[in-house]
């Protein structure tokens, strides 16, 4: 199949949510990432690229050596109790078997992704599989993809429990027995598909038209310039960074955070099993839904750069994951009434943001003609241009949880986010990183998102703000 198969340019129809009509008289609007680069985002890039391997180091660092509190190492060093060459000097360094451990990972993750066809999506209801195709990029294109993240993440974790039961080819504590020494070989991956992907923008770039130089080195290297860089027709950088290997991974390393302490304690707590089963069902639904995170602002907008490249390979796995980590030093078992609260609050979490994102699948797949919450839903029709002058509409409902806020998913993504957090008790810092984390990176999301729609927009844009004036909290935000 050539590659005109695989990336074809398309032109809707005069009506639908996503119709098309060809205008080359204006000028076509830009959006998608910047342009340019003010001097505030140059210094947060700079500051980010400097700061954030470090970040990370410090937090499992802190679990490793002073059981995951974030305060004694600072004190230590305030006083001079602590060295920062002392407290390198103590942590585990590089060895030849983690880069071997994460090699085969890797090398199996890519594997699945590219030599076995989705066949869940023909014996599984409801479930979209297989090719599909990605939302239309700013220069018109409208690529195909390969879902099949929810089958290798089955196949994952059937070896995965068939080896902890049956096989015993490696202890399922494997992970963080090398979790220090994986830190440096998931970094050297970060940066070397960072900086590949830099390098090939510029050399032999998959699609021309959607890539975007700045003309600052360092803004281009972190935020990226190729929109979706492939290697031969179907090896996607985004779909497989972002979902493979971290978010397959993620579930993976709270089981060998469970499997630690059942061989530390002779028992798991029930915060670890909340801890488990909460981000288990939030990694289940991407999997699922992989064929509508096609259509999210990761694979719509993003570029791919060191922020998804290294991001997706280190500050994922290892950040996301601290609540597990913090329990394996920490184990906790929560009153019933705690753990009760917690687990509500994390289901409430997920049906809002489940809820919130069907609807407005249901709303595009339908283009409008459906009912959210028994009625037909209410919308703005806007129009827009992509890079190659065709005019474009699209309907942004204001119906069901999206007439509340503009951004309700989010919400409900928070609400997970303190759950997790909250199964940790509140004796430490350390576990509530998350919800910090989260909620700056949603909440930055959001004034990134509009103001990009702003620009896509315009007039139409605040026609649609008017009509839902709240953000993330109805009444407050």
């Amino acid at each position: 199949m050539a590659a005109d198969a695989v990336r074809k340019r398309q032109k809707g129809s005069s009506n639908g949510a996503q119709a098309g009509l060809k205008d080359q008289g204006e000028e076509p609007a830009q959006w998608g990432r910047a342009w340019e680069v003010d001097w505030f985002s140059l210094t947060a890039v700079i500051l980010l690229l400097c700061f954030a391997p470090f970040i990370v180091f410090f937090f499992i660092m802190a679990c490793d050596q002073y059981q995951c509190s974030i305060s004694h190492p600072l004190l230590d060093l305030y006083n001079g109790d602590a060295t920062l060459l002392g407290i390198w000097t103590r942590a585990p360094s590089f060895t030849w078997a983690a880069a071997k451990i994460y090699a085969v990972w890797v090398t199996f993750q890519v594997a699945l992704y590219m030599c076995v066809p989705d066949l869940l999506h023909k014996i599984l209801p409801g479930y979209a599989g297989g090719v599909q195709d990605g939302a239309r990029t700013p220069a018109g294109l409208i690529n195909k993809y390969e879902v099949n993240g929810l089958q290798c993440w089955v196949i994952t974790h059937v070896l995965w429990v068939a080896n902890a039961q049956y096989f015993h080819w490696f202890s399922p504590t494997i992970i963080i027995d090398n979790w220090i020494p994986l830190l440096w070989c998931t970094n050297i991956l970060g940066y070397a598909v960072s900086t590949f992907a830099f390098i090939k923008a510029y050399l032999f770039p998959t699609n021309p038209e959607d890539c975007k130089f700045t003309g600052n080195i360092f803004y281009n290297y972190m935020m990226g310039i190729e929109f979706n860089p492939r290697i031969g027709e179907w090896f996607d950088f985004k779909l497989f960074f972002n979902g493979r290997p971290g978010i397959v991974a993620w579930t993976l390393i709270n089981l060998s955070y469970a499997a630690k302490q059942q061989e530390l304690y002779g028992y798991v707590t029930n915060s670890m099993i909340l801890v488990n089963v909460l981000q288990a069902i939030y990694v289940l639904d991407f999997f699922w839904n992989e064929a509508w995170y096609l259509k999210t602002i990761d694979i719509c907008h993003d570029h791919f750069g060191w922020y998804l490249g290294w991001g997706d390979c280190v500050w994922l796995p290892f950040l996301y994951t601290l609540q597990g980590l913090y329990l394996v030093y920490n184990p906790i078992q929560l009153s019933t009434p705690h753990a009760t609260g917690v687990l509500i609050l994390g289901l409430m979490g997920y049906y809002i943001f489940r809820s919130t994102n069907h609807q407005k699948d249901l709303f595009r797949r339908t283009e409008g003609n459906c009912k959210i919450w028994g009625k037909k839903p209410t919308f703005v029709e806007c129009a827009y241009r992509s890079a190659d002058g065709g005019l474009h509409k699209s309907k942004l409902m204001t119906s069901g949880f999206w007439g509340v806020a503009r951004h309700m998913n989010y919400t409900g993504d928070l609400m997970g986010s303190l759950a997790y957090c909250m199964a940790c008790g509140g004796d430490h810092l350390l576990p509530y990183f998350y919800i910090v984390y989260m909620t700056i990176l949603l909440v930055h999301r959001c004034i990134r998102d509009e103001h990009r729609c702003g620009n896509k927009y315009g007039k139409d844009w605040e026609r649609y703000t008017t009509a839902v004036p709240y953000r993330l909290l109805p009444n407050i935000f």
